[in-house]
């Protein structure tokens, strides 16, 4: 993981952002080769526009660099990915925030190359005057940790994987770690945990991993993040073309393990919590079946309706763990439903809390991180459609319920804290790519969750 955020930088090239509303004064005060080169070249300023200067000996005097009309920084993230390597200094952009001008062009830089290594040099940017350089780069190496996880397929990012990464971090920051692991899983009544992984070979068994962090007296924050390194879909097995990105549906546990870094990192007074059951949705004899009825950590059976439903199930033990905990706030992240993309496409997260004072509170922060999310409803209107006739709930909801990510929110709530709730149901990809975002694995919310709680816990 190489830094494309620096502290200093010797004959560093000014990077000039600019607004479109900016431009005219800039170029009026500017000579008139660049007043010239900025018209030929069609320069307006648009949001990760770039026009090289060159100086007298041909080298590169300057890069103006477009903010667009609303001066976010997606121009800078947009900059890192499309400006040759060399260090750059940034100038203008006075309306930025710098900490998240550092942010976005560190997100900008990612690569991920462990199968293909790149020989080519990044571009570097200066610490901006007034950046929180060691906050930046513990947000951007958190979420590069998240999409590399995404982006590394089933066969090099198992249960066991996950594990060892999540003790890394816990290693890195002092927290302490536990996991439960295969059989086991029984006697620490995490029932559906088991259920769904059991079918996998025994080096990929299922495991329950819980970590601990910061003062006991201090506000206790749960994440929990969906593990299921591959999902074949079970016996209801997944066509092909629905299984092909199935590598990024433990995007959750990524997620949750990048936002327990940027929390860790920062020091925030909380006591933090980290849920994560990682599991493999694998067929063999032993795999679960649909109609069967399976236990629960919360003492509710589940009739088994779809095989391939099998998040909310794992989902379902870990939140009724951190209810257990007793928390102020809890968090979960899952790559669950199609029918989120259906809703709002691969880009806005939805997110769903019956809190409407934590419902602002994650609206405001996915405004203030540029990081964009948007509230659905738990309507209870739909909430008899994961009833069971034979048990107290099924995992498959009535077709006639037909909205496919609230259905499965609203039986995650049957298990959740009864308040301070809020579920994410992220995509962790880009389907396709553009500067500053390629295709492939992407961090979704966590940077919004991590502002909400910086502003509530400072």
């Amino acid at each position: 993981m190489s830094d494309t955020l620096i502290a200093a930088a010797d004959n560093a090239i000014p990077l000039v952002a600019l607004t479109e509303g900016e431009l005219a004064d800039f170029l009026e005060g500017a000579s008139g080769f660049v007043r010239g080169l900025a018209e030929a070249e069609s320069f307006k300023a648009k949001s990760g526009q770039l026009l090289r200067v060159a100086g007298a000996d041909g080298g590169t005097e300057q890069v103006l660099l477009g903010l667009g009309s609303d001066g976010k920084t997606d121009g800078l993230r947009a900059a890192a990915a499309k400006l040759p390597a060399g260090d750059y200094a940034l100038s203008g952009a006075d309306g930025l925030d710098a900490t998240e001008a550092a942010i976005a062009w560190g997100l900008g830089g990612y690569r991920f190359d462990r199968y293909k290594p790149s020989k080519e040099s990044r571009a570097r940017l200066v610490r901006p005057a007034g950046a929180d350089l060691a906050l930046a780069t513990a947000v951007v190496h958190a979420c590069h940790l998240a999409r590399d996880m995404v982006n590394t397929p089933a066969n090099d990012m198992g249960p066991l994987q996950i594990e060892t990464i999540a003790r890394e971090l816990a290693e890195k920051f002092g927290a302490e770690i536990a996991v439960v692991t295969g059989e086991d899983l029984h006697e620490a009544n995490y029932p559906a945990v088991h259920a769904v992984g059991r079918a996998a070979a025994p080096h990929r068994a299922p495991r329950m991993i819980e970590m601990s962090w910061g003062e006991a007296s201090a506000p206790l924050v749960a994440i929990v993040g969906k593990g299921v390194v591959f999902d074949t879909g079970g016996l209801d097995i997944k066509p092909s073309s629905g299984m092909r990105l199935m590598k990024k549906d433990m995007g959750g546990a990524a997620h949750a393990l990048a936002l327990a870094w940027m929390v860790m990192a920062a020091k925030l007074p909380v006591r933090l919590v980290l849920l994560v059951p990682a599991v493999e949705n694998a067929i063999s004899g032993d795999a679960m079946r649909p109609g069967d009825v399976i236990a629960s950590r919360k003492g509710l059976s589940i009739e088994i309706g779809n095989t391939d439903a099998e998040g909310r199930l794992i989902l379902a033990d870990a939140l009724a763990r951190a209810a257990e905990l007793e928390p102020v706030l809890t968090i979960d992240m899952a790559t669950l439903t199609g029918a989120a993309r259906v809703a709002l496409g691969p880009q806005v997260i939805p997110f769903y809390t019956p809190d409407d004072d934590l419902a602002a509170e994650i609206a405001a922060a996915s405004l203030a991180a540029a990081d964009p999310l948007w509230r659905m409803p738990l309507w209870a209107g739909y909430a008899e459609s994961v009833e069971s006739e034979i048990a107290d709930l099924k995992n498959d909801p009535d077709a006639w319920a037909q909205a496919g990510s609230m259905t499965a929110a609203l039986f995650l709530q049957h298990f959740a804290p009864k308040s301070g709730w809020a579920h994410l149901d992220i995509f962790a990809w880009n389907p396709k790519g553009r500067p500053g975002w390629p295709a492939g694995g992407e961090a979704q919310a966590v940077r919004a969750l991590f502002h909400l709680l910086r502003t509530r816990y400072p």
